[in-house]
């Protein structure tokens, strides 16, 4: 499932899509099909278009940040869990260090709320989610991270294994009971957040949700814009890739709701 799931979405992407649907419309063409040839060359410069030149990835995205306000600072917190994917382990395989991507957010968060509770343990759930399996996980990265802001390692308990979100739930779950650890905030970014919400939910998990890595403002609406095109690729991809994982778990009966709250 897992290699599968890293395929499909290889070529489910949004450039991805735009790429092949221009490529085949153009093979189409050539064989002498040139109308249905320029259907599918049209839905793939469609698909560019508002991949680079529109709003769209901010709304969406937007849509999944807003489903999870951060709560209110409780009194005590016992346990803090932190989902992966903020470090850059092929960087760190190669060149040592500490290397943190645009999710830093959600370990520094964790920082944060460990230096703000500090009675409060730490799971780290995150193990190698690249194709090759070669390079460490997040769980075993974040250890040289805490240490350097002085948290004391005893408060760690590391999950090493998951690579998707899916495990990360499953897993944890596991190390929860074995640690007899409950109530624990739930950190991860913001868009994020439905999606891991949903599978601690069917796995019987009580989080409270701690969203941080916020993308957008929360104040887009659908538009044109042509001053990032970049970045507007980027923010489409992620919000692609977020409600295809909602959209997927639902079907395959691993949440209950398609769009948790």
């Amino acid at each position: 499932m897992f290699l599968a799931s890293k395929i499909f979405w290889l070529l489910a992407q949004p450039l991805s899509l735009a790429f092949f649907s221009i490529l085949i419309g153009f093979v189409l063409a050539l064989r002498g099909r040139a109308r249905i040839g320029g259907v599918f060359g049209s839905l793939g410069l469609v698909a560019l278009f508002v991949t680079l030149f529109t709003t769209t990835g901010s709304y969406f995205l937007q849509i999944l940040e807003d489903r999870f306000p951060r709560p209110s600072p409780p009194a005590e917190l016992s346990c803090i869990i932190v989902l992966g994917g903020a470090f850059e382990n092929v960087v760190i395989a190669g060149r040592g260090g500490i290397e943190l991507n645009q999710a830093a957010e959600r370990f520094v968060e964790t920082v944060r709320l460990a230096k703000t509770y500090p009675a409060a343990r730490i799971l780290v759930s995150g193990g190698d989610g690249s194709l090759s399996g070669g390079y460490a996980g997040d769980a075993e990265a974040s250890r040289a991270f805490f240490d350097a802001f002085g948290i004391a390692p005893e408060r760690l308990v590391r999950e090493e294994d998951s690579r998707t979100t899916f495990e990360n739930a499953r897993n944890t779950r596991d190390l929860l009971s074995a640690n007899r650890m409950e109530h624990c905030a739930l950190v991860t970014s913001a868009y994020h957040m439905p999606r891991s919400v949903g599978l601690f939910r069917s796995f019987g998990i009580d989080v409270m949700p701690w969203p941080t890595d916020y993308r957008t403002s929360g104040k887009v609406r659908l538009g044109f814009d042509f001053t990032q095109p970049a970045l507007n690729a980027q923010l489409t991809t992620t919000a692609a890739k977020e409600w295809t994982g909602l959209l997927a778990y639902y079907l395959l009966g691993r949440t209950q709701t398609l769009l948790p709250r």
